[in-house]
């Protein structure tokens, strides 16, 4: 059996993403899931969109707006919440912003 061990997603990408951006790091993927870690400058967002697969948020550092369909929640460290295929959303980053994406291949 193998497995992949990262002793802190923290240290994966810069303490801060650069002013005006978001970062984005693959962090693992095989033939049913997708996971990647990203880093937003405050201020920063990722509009409004869709995924075709259902996926799961886990906010590491920092605060954000998570919409999600007609629904608008605040998020902290250790917020998380599982989204079905296809339900738009967005974030909106108040501080520097680390979010843990798990992205799963298969349709509910």
């Amino acid at each position: 059996m193998t497995y992949q061990f990262i002793d802190s997603l923290i240290k994966l990408l810069p303490e801060q993403a650069p002013a005006e951006s978001i970062i984005s790091r693959k962090i693992y993927s095989d033939d049913h899931v997708t996971v990647t870690l990203f880093s937003f400058a405050a201020g920063q967002e990722l509009t409004a969109h869709t995924a075709a697969y259902p996926a799961e948020l886990l906010f590491l550092q920092g605060v954000a707006t998570l919409t999600l369909g007609n629904d608008t929640v605040g998020t902290q460290v250790g917020s998380w919440v599982h989204m079905p295929a296809h339900l738009p959303h967005s974030v909106f980053a108040h501080t520097p912003l680390l979010m843990l994406l798990t992205l799963y291949r298969s349709k509910e």
